[in-house]
């Protein structure tokens, strides 16, 4: 690949002097060119898409980054280093929070997202403008094609595939690439989970214009205007141009229709009640939110109030963590890794604890705590090392690492025998030795009923 870069946008090589993109074209995953289409032809247009992709980027803009142990594979306790700081203020004046919208935006647009490390600062590129660079050892002019095939490096188009500007030759180990859903037909490049429902998208904005159409054409159903035959076409065409002045239009429905000899006005139209308008959108609604993987209680869609109230929306949410924000937060934490200093022995994470829209979550977790706590009490109790047992739980009932102190409870041991050995006493009489008489001349009570 090095051999290739060359001087003022011409590249050097076995083949002589080529074209970058003659060259190129073979050996990188390019993106399609639709990050502007995209954002402003459905996420700036389209009111239910916008409210999936905002419901996801609340949430995960919400989290932290920390470090968390791995102990024999098994994952430890969260902490912080000064390594965290990139992630902190990735750039001037930005915030976790900042690089986490960026992030979560591009990704669901385009299905990628690229960040460039320089220094103690980041730099988030048009994903559309980044292309794979893949290289393999068994086909070097179709390395895509091969089953060794592996990404060595990123290349950088300023301004577009199209652009005449060169290309700029990114190192692996400088940039994180986050693709949250694999595209099927490209090993190293994401889906927008857009992409599945573009005809449910285009639909939707379809019956949006139509419902606006219905409006500017003075709320009324579709109409039909039969003349006589007698009229000729000049005043046939000045009647229509006087008609749409009068009659079209929000600020003229509702008024009264004049129309004049031989002129018959007939409803050929529908209007959105008898058209079942409602159920019709609603459907579509659903499939947008299923493929955002948002429940569409959460974002408000008709359906999905209408199959449940907001007495479901702690189970939603719940729903909304564990099968999408969770896996997407944990495959951006990885996908992070390259461009952080991690530290030995342990992997970058996520917190997700001070999430106030978790707290129901955060529940769950305090009575599983409250049950590991009593099984360690348990496991102590019975006589195995505290440490041990701790750990027992922490890696998910692993018996392996319990260690026993040799005691057991006393509750295994046999009961001591009366009178039995020096000293065994009997209600407070020493064994062998003479009952005191009582002092009210009853029953001799030991120790002069002092026992």
């Amino acid at each position: 690949m090095q051999e290739w870069m060359a001087y003022q946008g011409n590249a050097y090589g076995p083949l002589g002097v080529q074209q970058p993109q003659f060259l190129y074209a073979q050996k990188r995953q390019e993106p399609p060119d639709q990050f502007a289409a995209t954002a402003q032809g459905w996420y700036r247009q389209n009111g239910v898409v916008f409210a999936c992709a905002n419901a996801r980027m609340m949430l995960f803009s919400d989290a932290r980054f920390q470090f968390r142990q791995v102990r024999n594979g098994r994952p430890g306790d969260l902490f912080g280093t000064s390594a965290l700081e990139l992630l902190e203020t990735p750039w001037p004046n930005g915030t976790t929070g900042d690089l986490l919208a960026r992030a979560i935006q591009n990704a669901d647009l385009t299905g990628n997202f690229y960040a460039i490390k320089a220094g103690d600062t980041l730099h988030l590129p048009n994903p559309a403008w980044v292309s794979i660079v893949l290289g393999s050892n068994m086909d070097v002019a179709k390395p895509a094609d091969a089953y060794d095939a592996t990404v060595i490096g990123y290349l950088y188009q300023p301004g577009g595939p199209r652009s005449q500007k060169p290309p700029i030759m990114l190192p692996i180990g400088q940039v994180a690439h986050w693709a949250p859903i694999p595209d099927p037909q490209y090993r190293y490049r994401g889906m927008s989970w857009l992409t599945p429902v573009v005809r449910e998208t285009m639909a939707d904005q379809a019956m949006t214009d139509h419902r606006l159409q219905f409006f500017e054409n003075a709320a009324t159903p579709q109409l039909a205007v039969r003349m006589a035959p007698e009229v000729k076409e000049e005043s046939f065409d000045r009647w229509i141009e006087k008609f749409k002045e009068g009659q079209q239009g929000v600020e003229n429905a509702y008024k009264t229709v004049f129309l004049g000899g031989g002129a018959d006005l007939t409803v050929i139209g529908k209007d959105l009640r008898q058209i079942d308008f409602k159920l019709v959108q609603g459907a579509g609604e659903t499939r947008i939110a299923a493929a955002a993987g948002v429940p569409p209680i959460i974002v408000g869609l008709s359906e999905g109030l209408a199959a449940a109230t907001y007495s479901n929306y702690a189970l939603a949410m719940r729903r909304f963590n564990d099968l999408t924000m969770a896996p997407l937060w944990r495959s951006f934490a990885s996908a992070l890794q390259p461009i952080v200093e991690v530290p030995s022995r342990a992997e970058l994470w996520y917190d997700t604890q001070h999430i106030a829209a978790l707290t129901d979550n955060a529940r769950d977790r305090a009575e599983i705590s409250q049950l590991q706590a009593s099984t360690v009490h348990t496991l102590i109790a019975s006589g195995f090392e505290p440490d041990t047992a701790v750990a027992f739980v922490e890696a998910g009932y692993d018996w392996s690492l319990l260690d026993h102190t040799g005691m057991a409870s006393v509750q295994l041991q046999p009961a001591p025998k009366v009178g039995q050995g020096p000293g065994a006493t009997v209600v407070g009489i020493p064994a062998g030795a003479e009952p005191l008489p009582s002092s009210n001349g009853g029953e001799p009570q030991p120790n002069g009923g002092k026992a």
